[in-house]
């Protein structure tokens, strides 16, 4: 092909891709890009993103090839052209190429992870910047997961799309704001209420903390109130434009829970609506918690079911704001990584500490690692790490001295001990899995 009928050609990506806004992947700006087809989500960079975006159907290759040049001041010569054009055809993505398979067993991961080898041998350019994030690869069909006694995963919806869109459908007076805005106000006044009797409520639980089949009653009523939540983000990303695929039961004994995988998330077109989806779990737990509050108020100081009510409203906000800590891989941790526009914040703001830590010992190259980070990427990269370095050490203090005024100085001290023997075991595992990749082992 001459390199002038090469440049008129008009090609167009497929228009049912959905195009994320930027993102942050450490200090590297990504664009995520989903097919609703196969199920699949690419990663490219700001590069790639600008040339997919322009590829409708209209501009020829030399038109794309211009404004390229004018916005990075470099030109896209043919060898660069014939590999990027080849590499959106293999993924699917231009109109006329072969749609890909949907489904990837675990048995194929091997065989897709060599396909993918050879093309980052045969396409070095267009390998290096266009990227299937590789957790996609893990991700097991649906209905199809391995499973055993101790650990496993069932789908106990045959059609989860259109259950949600039947409860959508059923809910619909929940989204208005005469009922909707009340409802808020109850929820933000129950944690203020729990807070406020926080000494009586701590009695009642040690109360039924003596009757275990009371207790076990108030466990059964949390689990269904963890289902809930599971609904709960699958409703609010259904009324955003998401998908739920799967809805199931996943056992890692002695746990069991429901679970309920929303898809397309990253690709709502405001922060907010992510930020909603993720948080709307924590609100069906306290949503569930509001009947009992006038119930336990109306009941007798001495009655029996008071130490019920109080452990189930205790515990029950105890499990909601739990869900808002923000660490991985809890609901907190997803709405702020939404808020941010980051991708994988705890392994960006790990790197950035570390980078910040080379440079203030003046390590080769460190000071141009860090100047890659925006300013306000490294506020929010170093106020995560702080703040998790914080919770780190108030933590095990908080426990100690809890341990230490009832059992004495030396239960005080085992908080601190278990950190520690964790990060040695930490350290210990980086630095074999070092050896053995030095060592020409196996690598994943």
């Amino acid at each position: 092909m001459k390199s002038r009928s090469l440049l008129d050609l008009t090609p167009r990506i497929r228009p049912e891709l959905r195009i994320g806004r930027p993102l942050r992947r450490g200090a590297a700006e990504v664009h995520l890009i989903r097919d609703p087809d196969g199920g699949r989500q690419l990663e490219v960079g700001p590069k790639e993103h600008f040339v997919i975006t322009r590829l409708d159907g209209t501009r020829t290759l030399a038109e794309v090839g211009e404004q390229y040049a004018a916005h990075f001041r470099a030109r896209l010569g043919e060898p660069q052209w014939q590999q990027l054009l080849g590499l959106l055809y293999a993924r699917g993505l231009i109109e006329g190429a072969p749609r890909p398979v949907p489904a990837v067993t675990a048995e194929q991961n091997a065989e897709r992870h060599a396909e993918q080898n050879a093309e980052r041998h045969a396409g070095q350019y267009a390998e290096r910047h266009v990227k299937e994030p590789a957790e996609q690869y893990a991700k097991e069909p649906a209905g199809q997961g391995s499973s055993g006694l101790l650990a496993g995963r069932v789908r106990m919806v045959a059609d989860a799309p259109a259950l949600l869109e039947r409860l959508h459908r059923a809910t619909g007076f929940a989204r208005r704001p005469a009922f909707l805005v009340p409802l808020l106000a109850l929820v933000v006044a129950l944690p203020v209420a729990v807070a406020a009797e926080f000494g009586t409520l701590a009695d009642e639980t040690a109360t039924l903390a003596r009757n275990p089949v009371a207790l076990l009653a108030v466990g059964v009523l949390l689990w269904f109130s963890l289902a809930l939540h599971e609904l709960a983000h699958g409703l609010v990303a259904h009324a955003f434009g998401g998908r739920v695929g799967e809805i199931g039961l996943r056992w890692r004994l002695p746990v069991t829970y429901l679970y309920c995988e929303v898809e397309d998330v990253r690709f709502f077109p405001r922060r907010r609506q992510q930020v909603a989806t993720a948080a709307a779990g924590a609100v069906a737990n306290l949503v569930f918690l509001l009947p009992f509050w006038p119930a336990r108020l109306l009941l007798p100081e001495h009655a029996q079911a008071r130490p019920f009510l109080g452990a189930l409203l205790l515990l029950g906000t105890a499990v909601a704001f739990g869900n808002l800590v923000p660490l991985p891989p809890l609901d907190g941790y997803k709405a702020l990584g939404y808020a941010l526009d980051t991708l994988q914040l705890a392994t960006g703001s790990r790197r950035f500490a570390l980078v910040l830590a080379r440079a203030a010992l003046r390590r080769d190259g460190a000071r141009t690692d860090l100047l890659r980070y925006p300013p306000r990427l490294r506020l929010a990269y170093g106020g995560y790490a702080l703040g998790c370095a914080a919770l780190a050490a108030a933590a095990p203090t908080a426990a100690g001295l809890l341990l230490a005024d009832r059992y004495g100085p030396w239960a005080g001290a085992l908080p601190a001990l278990a950190v520690a023997a964790l990060l040695l075991l930490w350290a210990l595992g980086r630095a074999h899995r070092g050896r053995r990749g030095e060592s020409g082992g196996p690598r994943r």
